[in-house]
């Protein structure tokens, strides 16, 4: 099968306000299984790579982050200025799937998801698969009631921003992310990723 490279152009700099992470805290949930320092470092991640030269249409990039465990989990959610409300859903959809899609013989961001989940492709219909939990629909960072923290959102997309977590060749969990183009949020993603340190994947971009 042939998995599309989604490219990006990069272009942008300057500063942003810090971003607001949750803690790794389980509300009413179940507790994550990625350590504390990986999810407390979600928020200073973002805010750094925002500032770099991302492309997208805006300068700073205005992000949402979130990241899961292997579980799918909802571990922490950041965000950086008057990101879009509704890219919270979508980052934290973003993470879960390319957690759920990955594994220790190839890592598929998803990104990798676009070409074969159009009409004909090997995969379409995918995206209709696993339906967002409208009940985690809280523009919070925090993880009170509605936040999804502790729970599993659910939630398929397949175009860029979402990217497996390896630590030791094994998945971890995946980072989404979502505010730009999709080509701003993969590359935001993966540099997220680099900055954290869990980018040791086996095989894939």
């Amino acid at each position: 099968m042939r998995w599309m490279l989604v490219a990006t152009t990069l272009a942008c700099a300057t500063s942003l306000p810090a971003a607001a992470a949750s803690s790794d805290g389980s509300a009413d949930g179940q507790q994550c299984a990625l350590g504390s320092g990986v999810v407390g470092a979600l928020g200073g991640a973002l805010n750094q790579v925002v500032t770099e030269n991302n492309g997208g249409l805006f300068s700073p990039n205005l992000m949402w982050a979130a990241i899961v465990d292997r579980r799918g989990i909802l571990c922490g959610v950041a965000k950086t200025g008057d990101a879009w409300p509704y890219s919270r859903q979508i980052a934290i959809a973003k993470a879960g799937t390319a957690n759920g899609l990955s594994n220790s013989q190839l890592a598929l961001s998803t990104a990798n998801l676009y070409s074969p989940t159009q009409p004909g492709g090997s995969l379409y219909g995918l995206n209709n698969s696993n339906p967002y939990n409208p009940f985690f629909n809280s523009e919070t960072t925090g993880s009170g009631p509605g936040s999804g923290v502790g729970y599993t959102p659910g939630g398929i997309i397949t175009f860029g921003g979402g990217v497996a977590l390896y630590q030791d060749g094994k998945v971890i969990g995946g980072l989404g992310v979502s505010g730009d183009t999709s080509c701003a949020d993969h590359a935001i993603a993966y540099r997220m990723r680099a900055l954290l340190g869990l980018d040791k994947i086996p095989n894939g971009p």
